[in-house]
């Protein structure tokens, strides 16, 4: 698959989970709002690696929002670092079980409308990104 391509599957992959994830905040299942919300900036910043590496479009194998905006040379402010560094912890702490309650316990209404803000933040940035570069 070419880069392209490639980079229109993961956007059109991350726009499924957004959906999704706006239908388990709306009824109210807060920590699978947050894990579905990860993978909505995590297959964005996939697509921005491959739209920006032709000759290697399929970027590392990592859960890491950090990791990938480094692979794709974003440079970050302070505030967009400590975001990617939040919304990183959905991934594992959703996943794993031993992680799992403390996150839940974690996961109030108004802890999750935060954090879906600044899901929603980051997503437009990355989106704006991807289309003009």
């Amino acid at each position: 698959m070419d880069n392209i391509k490639l980079m229109q599957y993961w956007i059109n992959s991350s726009d499924e989970d957004f959906d999704a994830m706006k239908v388990m905040y709306k009824n109210k299942k807060n920590t699978w709002t947050l894990f579905l919300g990860h993978l909505v900036i995590e297959k964005l910043l996939k697509g921005l690696y491959a739209k920006k590496n032709k000759e290697n479009p399929y970027t590392v194998k990592s859960h890491n929002l950090l990791v990938l905006a480094e692979k794709c040379k974003l440079d970050l402010t302070d505030g967009e670092i400590e975001k990617l560094q939040i919304i990183t912890q959905f991934n594992i702490s959703a996943r794993y079980d031993d992680y799992k309650e403390s996150f839940r316990k974690k996961c109030t209404d108004e802890y999750t409308s935060k954090q879906v803000k600044n899901i929603e933040e980051v997503r437009k940035w990355l989106k704006e990104i991807l289309m003009k570069e």
